[in-house]
């Protein structure tokens, strides 16, 4: 088995907040879904909910506010999956709850140094 990192991203500013119990059927959609990836012991790490804000360390330690708001596009979460390939990896992930709110996961390999 490998390591997958799915990268949850999405244009947070275009997804209504909607109601408190709105907010927590969509809770309880991501927590069925990782739940069934650990149900096939293939979470290797849950991985959390990112901050919309932080900093960016640079060359020259140049550190600047980010992450970069003039893009759409924001990176709002991450877990850590196991899979025998890509393929695998990208059935795991077609479940994922924030397709359904046009935001996307980038599957990416995670190499062993």
């Amino acid at each position: 088995m490998k390591d997958f990192l799915f990268a949850y991203r999405t244009d947070y500013g275009a997804v209504p907040k909607g109601s408190p119990e709105e907010m927590q059927a969509n809770t309880k959609k991501w927590m069925d879904w990782i739940g069934s990836i650990a149900a096939q012991n293939k979470l290797s790490d849950r991985g959390n909910r990112l901050e919309s804000s932080g900093k960016v360390l640079k060359a020259n330690n140049v550190i600047t506010d980010g992450p970069y708001t003039e893009i759409k596009e924001s990176l709002g979460g991450y877990s850590i999956v196991k899979a025998a390939s890509m393929e695998e990896a990208i059935e795991l992930a077609k479940g994922c709850p924030i397709l359904a709110t046009g935001g996307n996961v980038e599957i990416r390999e995670i190499s062993v140094l």
